[in-house]
C-alpha cells in the first residue's frame, strides 16, 4: 500500500501544488492589470500560466521523486527526460516573458510617440530583437536537449578536434545567411526602413509590411507581395517616401497646344486644388517646363499628407483640368493642324 501512496502523494501534490501557484500568479496578474490599464503587459504575461506550471511540476517532482522508491534501477533515464521537460517548458516560458515585453514596449511607443516614424522604427527593431532572441533561446534549448543523450556528448566532443576547420566550413557556406543577419540589425538600428515605411525598390511602389532577420516582405499597392532579402537595402539604392515624414510633393504633367491661356489654367488649377480634401495647404503651382514644335509641357506641381492622398490628388486634378479644357478651351488639346493652302491661279 505505501508503494502506491507514496508515488500518488508526490505526483498528485504536485500537480496540485503547481496549479494552486500558476491559479495564484495568474490571479496577481489580474490584479495588476486591472489597476494599471495604461499597460497590456501584465495581461499578456498571463500567457505563461501553462509553462510556468510545468516549470514548477518538473521543479516538484525531480526534488521529492526519491521518495517515490520508483524506478531505482532507471534513476539515470528519468532525470534525463525530467531535464528534457524542464528545458522546453523554461524555454517556452522564456519566450513568453519575451513576447509580453516587446509587445508592451510597442504599444507603449505606437500609442504615446508623437512622430508616428519613431514608433515605427521601435517596432522594427523590437521584432529584429524578439526573432533574435526566440532563435538564441530555441538552439540553446535544442542543445541542451540534445546533450542529454550519452550517444549526443560523444559525438560533440569528437567534433571539437576538427572545430576550426568545421567553423570555415560553416562560414563560407552561411555567408549569405550571416550578411542578411547583419544586414538585418543594420536595418533596424541604423533606421534605414521601418514596418509601414512606403518604399520604391526596383521599379516597384509598396509598404514594408514585415521585416525579420533574413528578409523583408513588401506589400505592394495591388495586393502583391515582394520578399526581398535584408542585404539588399544595405547594398543597393531604394527610395522612402515615408523618411522624414508622410507628406510629399507631386507632379502633373500636361501637353497642350500653343495657344492654351496659362494664366487661365493657373487659377482654374488653384480653384481644384483649394477645393480638395487630400490637399495639405503647403504649395502648389503652375509652370510651363518644356515646348516642342507642337506642343507645349505644362507642370503642375501639388503637395499632400501622405502618398496615398498624393496620388488622389494627382489623378483628381488630371481628370479635371483635361474635362475644364476639353469644355472651355478645346483648341488647347494638342492635335494635327491643317491650314488649307490658297490654289494658284
Amino acid at each position: 500500500m505505501e508503494n502506491v501512496l507514496r508515488p500518488v502523494i508526490v505526483f498528485g501534490g504536485a500537480i496540485v501544488l503547481s496549479y494552486v501557484l500558476a491559479w495564484a500568479v495568474d490571479r496577481l496578474m489580474v490584479r495588476l492589470d486591472t489597476r494599471h490599464p495604461e499597460t497590456p503587459m501584465w495581461g499578456l504575461l498571463r500567457s505563461g500560466r501553462f509553462p510556468f506550471q510545468a516549470v514548477l511540476f518538473v521543479l516538484l517532482v525531480s526534488s521529492f521523486f526519491d521518495s517515490t522508491h520508483l524506478a531505482k534501477d532507471h534513476r539515470a533515464g528519468v532525470d534525463r527526460w525530467l531535464t528534457i521537460v524542464l528545458v522546453a517548458a523554461s524555454a517556452w516560458l522564456i519566450l513568453r516573458i519575451v513576447a509580453a515585453i516587446t509587445e508592451t514596449l510597442a504599444n507603449r511607443y505606437a500609442g504615446a510617440a508623437l512622430d508616428p516614424a519613431r514608433g515605427r522604427r521601435v517596432r522594427t527593431q523590437l521584432t529584429l530583437i524578439r526573432r533574435l532572441i526566440t532563435a538564441v533561446v530555441t538552439v540553446i534549448a535544442v542543445a541542451a536537449v540534445l546533450l542529454q543523450f550519452p550517444g549526443m556528448k560523444t559525438f560533440g566532443t569528437s567534433m571539437l578536434a576538427s572545430a576550426g576547420v568545421l567553423g570555415i566550413v560553416a562560414g563560407i557556406a552561411a555567408q549569405s545567411t550571416l550578411g542578411n543577419l547583419f544586414a538585418g540589425l543594420s536595418i533596424a538600428f541604423g533606421d534605414m526602413v521601418r514596418i509601414g515605411d512606403e518604399v520604391v525598390v526596383e521599379g516597384e511602389l509598396g509598404t514594408v509590411e514585415e521585416i525579420t532577420v533574413s528578409y523583408l516582405v513588401i506589400l505592394t499597392w495591388d495586393e502583391r507581395r515582394i520578399t526581398m532579402p535584408v542585404s539588399y537595402f544595405t547594398n543597393k539604392p531604394f527610395e522612402n517616401w515615408s523618411r522624414g515624414g508622410p507628406q510629399m510633393t507631386g507632379t502633373v504633367y500636361l501637353h497642350l497646344d500653343h495657344s492654351t491661356p496659362v494664366a487661365e489654367l493657373r487659377a482654374k488649377t488653384e480653384e481644384l486644388v483649394r477645393a480638395s480634401d487630400e490637399w495639405d495647404g503647403r504649395n502648389w503651382n503652375v509652370v510651363v517646363t518644356g515646348t516642342t514644335p507642337t506642343t507645349v509641357e505644362v507642370r503642375v506641381a501639388v503637395t499632400a499628407r501622405t502618398s496615398g492622398d498624393l496620388w488622389t490628388l494627382r489623378c483628381s486634378l488630371r481628370e479635371d483640368l483635361i474635362a475644364w479644357l476639353r469644355a472651355y478651351h478645346p483648341d488647347s488639346l494638342p492635335g494635327i493642324r491643317y491650314i488649307p493652302q490658297e490654289k494658284s491661279i
